[in-house]
């Protein structure tokens, strides 16, 4: 198969989307049935599979008001599609492969993955930008793909309901934790936990971005509950780039950092990520909504128990393994938090069924998973 694979969320800070998209390329290249794989970026080719730290970057404040003009969003996808069908008119012969939501026009066969719907079920948690330009696109990625990708069940039958999609035309394909992810001993972790001011199994660890979605207020509300014994023993490490809508929960976090109890490290690269999870006591991740729910794999695939909540796709990861509770429920994910601390039974039974299950999830079987839909894309249109 000649394959072309969309690589536009693989830039720093690589997160999310991004390392879907790194990692997937990265495994899709040791398959045999792949007899070329070209990147696409933006609306073109590209040789780097990651981009350089000085090309990447969010929309910048002027990008967003610009953006958020009378028809600018109409007028911006019109420019990109035509670009983008300029370049692509003569690669009939290849699949391509939009790995984040978005497919351009292409004469040939196509699949995409579609991560989440928050955009449509939550768009109070999403700049009004990205909701609008979404609404629109997704659609349209959604009718030219020959077959869809989601990286849950949850996640496939949410897209066949609100996009009236037959299940058969859409695979669930679960992600994986990188490799540098797996328990570690303390004297492996000493020096990048005395950089970022922690101690070994002295702390309790969020990562994820700082935005509503990730429900950090409740998270902060429920820590504070918890005996002052407890929260000075293992105060609350925050990991994660400022995301939009994050003044109130930064505020909040201020409270907690001033308090003692709470310390907020920003992003946190990803040589140091996985030794900031090993060297945890506890992972705690109430999000209210997720695609797949990645930082609890990691953190399992890390040897440290999870407390999450029950909603969106995070049951298919946790369930059986992580103490579980509704997302905006303060005083059971307070106790759920304290039980995690206090319960070493409870604790040496999370751990290896947390191991145990995270085996099940890698890159090259996802790879091989993806390209198998490759392969029925290219059955299902008659090629």
């Amino acid at each position: 198969m000649k394959v072309i694979i969309s690589i536009d969320q693989i830039k720093p800070p690589l997160t999310g989307v991004g390392r879907y998209s790194y990692e997937l390329v990265k495994a899709l290249r040791n398959l045999p049935q792949i007899e070329s794989l070209r990147y696409f970026r933006g609306t073109g080719f590209d040789t780097d599979l990651v981009r350089v730290q000085g090309q990447a970057g969010r929309l910048t404040g002027f990008g967003r008001r610009l953006l958020a003009a009378p028809g600018a969003i109409d007028l911006y996808r019109k420019i990109t599609a035509f670009r983008q069908t300029r370049v692509l008119r003569n690669f009939e012969d290849h699949l391509f492969h939009g790995t984040s939501f978005y497919l351009p026009p292409f004469p040939g066969r196509s699949v995409v993955t579609i991560h989440d719907l928050s955009p449509f079920v939550w768009p109070e948690c999403h700049p009004p930008e990205r909701v609008r330009y979404m609404e629109v696109e997704v659609g349209r990625s959604v009718e030219r793909a020959s077959l869809l990708i989601t990286v849950s069940e949850f996640t496939r039958e949410q897209v066949a309901k609100y996009f009236g999609k037959p299940l058969d035309e859409i695979r669930a394909v679960p992600l994986a934790s990188a490799s540098s992810f797996f328990p570690r001993e303390k004297k492996q972790l000493e020096a990048c936990l005395n950089k970022h001011g922690l101690a070994y199994q002295r702390y309790s660890l969020f990562v994820g971005t700082i935005e509503p979605r990730k429900n950090l207020l409740v998270l902060l509300d429920a820590y504070e509950r918890l005996p002052a014994r407890l929260r000075n023993q293992w105060p609350l490490v925050l990991t994660g780039y400022r995301g939009w809508r994050s003044e109130g929960i930064h505020a909040r976090i201020a409270q907690g950092v001033r308090a003692g109890w709470v310390k907020y490290l920003g992003f946190v690269d990803g040589e140091d990520l996985p030794l900031l999870y090993a060297g945890a006591w506890l992972f705690v991740f109430p999000s209210l909504y997720e695609g797949f729910g990645l930082p609890v794999l990691e953190a399992m695939s890390s040897g440290i128990p999870v407390v999450c909540s029950r909603s969106s796709s995070l049951p298919e990861v946790a369930e059986g393994v992580a103490l579980m509770c509704e997302a905006n429920d303060v005083d059971a994910l307070t106790e759920s938090i304290k039980r995690a601390l206090e319960d070493d039974s409870w604790r040496v039974k999370a751990i290896l069924a947390g191991l145990v299950k995270s085996r099940n999830y890698s890159w090259p079987r996802c790879a091989q998973a993806t390209a198998d839909i490759y392969v029925s894309a290219l059955r299902k249109s008659g090629s």
